[in-house]
């Protein structure tokens, strides 16, 4: 292995040349659609979504906000074969601030988080739409910093309550909010794409779930992979009131199953892959994975932002990875959310560019340039890579943040 090391303005750059390959032993995780922690997650990203156009709309650029500490708390729920009803709302808990006002115009962000609330479980779990008790947790609070020595207003305070947009640092330069980082690699294996696939497969809108209403979107796969076998642990609700008997649930179980050895036998040719589903059923005791909204959320399980599957869609701890949750955050200078999808996009870059595997970890330090990480190390397995090529790329990647914020904002960026 060789190591260059350079400085690139006031970043450190480290480039480490023909390190090993990971090994093909493979521990990854990925939570459905319909997963408490993923709904947490997506509902954060669509409600900053949602505040940014706003405040482009009528004001020219996004204002301060988060909602990445979002939490949603189980309802209760009757299950019975055939019918099923809420007996206790789930509570969402929108955690977080965001400006309540541009100069002397109100933003309405009660409405627009409730609006946007609502829209979402419709469209996620119609059954619980009717049945969700809005907390609202939104504060407009300056961050630490601003030291009163007189009659002068600090900077700070005015960074949630802007007299205009003039007053948001972020229009002259864009500073690092923290000190954190932003972990990518690629490509993945086979099986990591598999799983990917499969959890979609059934969560999601998909042939099967079109054909098998019963099919609850609350999934989660565990599978580990030794390059040659697969075993999975795979969690598949089913609706009640589309299970009429313990033997209809029995031979839905089945077509599960089945489904999962046809892309098995397709995407992992010539593999032993071996599946537990739904683990925990004990059926001569009528104890299943029967719900009546397809998801846990209905029946007391929690949901966080932060604890489902990282920017690339998987939990993958035998892989690079941080505790960043990237939903919800502010993105135009929150490193915890920019730095990740750019560390991700530029792996796959270099991995295209060296058909290799590639590394990529951008470090932050707080009130330093956006585009100038206080640490960057890239770690290639090709022996061949051009470090000129490879500084070239890692720049290039920095000077796209503006960019990346606008994707964000138009909804041009996934996060899974």
């Amino acid at each position: 292995m060789s190591r260059t090391s350079t400085i690139l303005g006031t970043t450190h750059l480290v480039v480490d040349i023909g390190v090993a390959h990971p090994p093909a032993t493979t521990i990854v995780e990925r939570k459905g659609l319909g997963h408490p922690d993923t709904l947490a997650d997506h509902l954060a990203e669509r409600l900053s979504r949602a505040y940014s156009r706003y405040t482009v709309e009528r004001f020219g650029a996004v204002l301060h906000h988060n909602f990445d500490k979002l939490a949603l708390l189980g309802g209760a729920s009757e299950v019975r074969y055939g019918t099923g009803r809420m007996t206790a709302p789930v509570r969402v808990l929108v955690n977080g601030r965001a400006a309540p006002m541009c100069g002397s115009e109100r933003i309405p962000v009660e409405e627009i988080v409730e609006a946007e609330v609502r829209a979402f479980f419709a469209r996620r779990l119609p059954e619980v739409s009717d049945h969700l008790d809005i907390t609202f947790n939104i504060t407009s609070n300056s961050s630490p910093g601003a030291v009163l020595t007189g009659d002068e207003v600090p900077d700070r305070t005015r960074w949630f309550n802007p007299r205009s947009i003039e007053d948001l640092r972020e229009r002259r330069m864009r500073l690092s909010n923290d000190t954190s980082l932003g972990t990518g690699w690629a490509p993945e294996n086979a099986f990591e794409s598999f799983v990917r696939e499969l959890v979609d497969h059934f969560s999601g809108e998909s042939d099967f779930t079109l054909s098998h209403a019963w099919c609850g979107s609350d999934v989660k796969l565990m599978g580990y992979w030794d390059g040659e076998q697969a075993d999975v642990v795979l969690c598949v609700p089913q609706k009640s009131r589309l299970v009429a008997s313990r033997a209809e649930y029995v031979r839905n179980t089945e077509s599960v199953l089945a489904e999962c050895h046809r892309l098995a036998s397709l995407r992992l040719p010539g593999a032993e892959t071996r599946f537990r589903l739904n683990a925990r059923d004990v059926p001569e005791k009528d104890e299943l994975y029967l719900t009546y909204t397809g998801s846990s959320i209905e029946s007391g399980d929690e949901g966080v932002v932060g604890r489902g599957n990282r920017v690339n869609g998987l939990i993958t701890p035998l892989r690079p990875m941080n505790l960043e949750g990237a939903n919800g955050k502010n993105p135009v200078y929150h490193v915890g959310k920019l730095y990740n999808i750019a560390a991700r996009r530029l792996a796959e870059r270099l991995h295209e560019a060296t058909d290799g595997h590639a590394e990529v970890h951008l470090v932050s330090t707080t009130g330093q340039r956006l585009d100038q990480p206080w640490r960057v190390l890239v770690r290639l397995s090709s022996p061949d890579a051009e470090v000129d090529k490879v500084q070239a790329m890692v720049a290039e990647a920095m000077a796209e943040f503006p960019a990346l914020t606008d994707e964000l904002v138009s909804d041009g960026i996934v996060l899974s």
